[in-house]
C-alpha cells in the first residue's frame, strides 16, 4: 500500500492535489492529523484528495511499530515543524523513505537544535529528503551537519494553498456574512485589523478613530487571533463607534464588526481596502500577511515578524506591506491606501511576489514521487 502521512492541513492541501495529479489516482494516501481542528480542516480543504484519514499515532516506539505494521507505507511525508523522532527512527530502520515537506525552522527551533546538534543531526538524517521553504532553513540544517545532498529549497506550500483558496472565495457570500443579505457595496472604505493580540486592538481602534475624522463612512473589522477574546474586544470597540459581533444579526448602524468565529477571516480580506496584521506590534512573531496579499490588499504590520520574515521582506520590497510602529502609522497607511492607484500597485506587487514564491507543492510532489514511484 502506498501511503503518505501528512499534517499541517493548509500546507498539505496543495501537496495532496499535486500528488493526486502526478500519481494519476494510483497513489493511495493516508492523511493524519494530531488535533481535532486539524482533522476537520484537512477534511474540509482536501476532500477527495486522500483515501483515508486517521489521528497520528503517539510517538512512542511500541505505538509507532504497531502503526507501521498496520499501514505498511511506501513513503512518509510530514509537514513544516512536525518532527517526531521515534517515528523517524522506526522508518529509517525499516528502510521506508521519509520526507519533510515545507520544512520550517524558526529562530527559536534553530537555537534549540544547536544546543544539541548531534541529536538533531541524527533525527534529520532519518529523512530521505528535506524540502524546505527558504535558504535560511537550509542553512540551519547544514549548520547541524546534515548532508547538503538531502536538502532542497522548494518554497512555501502555503502560498499555493492561499492561491487555491482565493480562487474559491465567494466575495458575495463574504459581503453577506459581514453586512447581511441583499447588501451591495456603497463605496465606503473597509479596513481590517486581522489576527490581533491583546494590546493591538487599542492601536487599531485609535487608528480607526483618526481615519473616521476624514472618512466618516468608514467601517472596521476587528478579528482577534483568539475568538474567545471577542467579547472584551467588542466592549472596547463599542466605546469608539456603534459595534456588533459578527455572529449577531447585522444592524444597519454598526461601524465596527468584531469577528467571533474561526475560519472566516481569509474570505473577509477579499472585501478590504487596507489591513493591519497583528501579532506584530506586540512580540508574537507576526501573523500571516500573505492572506490579505493574496487579494492584493495593501497591508501594514509591526516590527515583530520573525515567523514571516521572508514574506514581510518580499512584500515590503514590492510596496505591498508597510512597517508601522503604532496607531498613528496605521492611520497614515490606511489613508494612503485609499489614494488613486494604491490598490492597483498593491495587486501588481502581490502578483509578482506570488509568481516568485509559488509552485512549492508541485516541486515537492515531484521530489516525492521521484523516490517512491507512482
Amino acid at each position: 500500500m502506498h501511503a503518505v502521512s501528512v499534517g499541517e492541513a493548509q500546507s498539505a492541501w496543495p501537496l495532496l492535489s499535486e500528488l493526486r495529479g502526478l500519481g494519476g489516482g494510483d497513489l493511495p494516501v493516508l492523511l493524519s492529523s494530531t488535533t481535532k481542528t486539524g482533522r476537520e480542516m484537512a477534511g474540509r480543504l482536501a476532500a477527495g484528495l486522500f483515501d483515508r484519514q486517521i489521528y497520528y499515532p503517539w510517538d512512542i516506539p511500541r505505538v509507532v511499530a504497531r502503526a507501521l505494521d498496520a499501514v505498511r507505507p511506501a513513503g512518509y511525508a510530514t509537514m513544516e515543524t512536525e518532527i517526531w523522532p521515534n517515528m523517524l527512527f522506526a522508518l529509517a530502520r525499516r528502510g521506508i523513505p521519509a520526507f519533510l515537506v515545507n520544512g520550517r525552522i524558526s529562530e527559536r527551533s534553530a537555537r534549540t537544535a544547536l544546543r544539541a546538534p548531534a541529536f538533531w543531526r541524527m533525527v534529520y538524517d532519518c529523512f530521505t529528503l528535506l524540502l524546505v521553504r527558504s535558504e535560511a532553513d537550509r542553512d540551519v540544517l547544514l549548520s547541524l551537519g546534515v548532508s547538503g545532498s538531502k536538502v532542497r529549497v522548494t518554497g512555501d506550500c502555503k502560498v499555493d494553498a492561499l492561491l487555491m483558496r482565493r480562487r474559491s472565495t465567494d466575495v458575495a457570500s463574504a459581503r453577506e456574512l459581514l453586512f447581511g443579505p441583499g447588501t451591495v457595496p456603497d463605496g465606503s472604505p473597509l479596513f481590517i485589523a486581522g489576527s490581533t493580540h491583546e494590546g493591538e486592538e487599542e492601536a487599531a481602534l485609535d487608528a480607526f478613530r483618526m481615519v473616521r475624522s476624514s472618512r466618516p463612512g468608514a467601517r472596521l473589522v476587528l478579528a482577534p487571533r483568539h475568538p474567545d477574546r471577542a467579547a472584551r474586544v467588542f466592549e472596547a470597540a463599542s466605546a469608539v463607534a456603534p459595534s456588533a459581533l459578527l455572529s449577531s444579526p447585522p444592524p444597519r448602524t454598526r461601524e465596527i464588526i468584531v469577528v467571533d468565529r474561526i475560519g472566516v477571516l481569509f474570505d473577509l480580506y477579499s472585501l478590504a481596502d487596507a489591513a493591519f496584521i497583528g501579532g506584530s506590534l506586540v512580540d508574537r512573531g507576526g501573523q500571516n500577511i500573505m492572506e490579505p496579499a493574496a487579494f492584493g490588499v495593501p497591508l501594514c504590520h509591526g516590527p515583530f515578524m520573525r515567523d514571516f520574515t521572508e514574506a514581510a521582506r518580499g512584500l515590503g520590497e514590492r510596496g505591498v506591506a508597510t512597517v508601522v510602529g503604532g496607531a498613528e502609522d496605521i492611520a497614515v497607511h490606511w489613508e494612503a491606501s485609499l489614494r488613486p492607484g494604491a490598490r492597483e500597485r498593491a495587486r501588481e506587487g502581490a502578483a509578482d511576489y506570488f509568481r516568485t514564491v509559488g509552485g512549492a507543492a508541485r516541486l515537492s510532489a515531484v521530489e516525492i514521487t521521484g523516490v517512491i514511484g507512482r
